[in-house]
């Protein structure tokens, strides 16, 4: 894996969301590349600051992402987090 990426884990972990609103935290902190802990953190640091919903589904959570939503970063505030997830969006989806 590289020393450094383009994005932060919070931009990965809303990228793993939008694919699959339905992954367990575990999945989630796998694909990204860090620990649970830190995937329970960000979650919570996401839905906090509106950027996902959560709802419970039986023993399970579910994701919703407000794509509608601007960047935090004050060079990226005039694109929106629907943006990012198109650009990013794989082939095959």
């Amino acid at each position: 894996m590289a020393d450094w990426t383009f994005l932060t884990n919070h931009a990965h972990v809303l990228i793993c969301v939008s694919r699959d609103p339905g992954l367990r935290v575990r999945e989630i902190a796998q694909e990204v590349g860090i620990t649970e802990r830190a995937a329970q953190r960000i979650l919570a640091e996401l839905i906090e600051a509106g950027y996902l919903d959560r709802e419970r589904d039986g023993r399970r959570n579910r994701y919703r992402v407000h794509p509608e939503l601007p960047l935090r970063h004050p060079l990226e505030r005039h694109h929106r987090v629907g943006e990012l997830l198109t650009a990013l969006k794989d082939d095959d989806e």
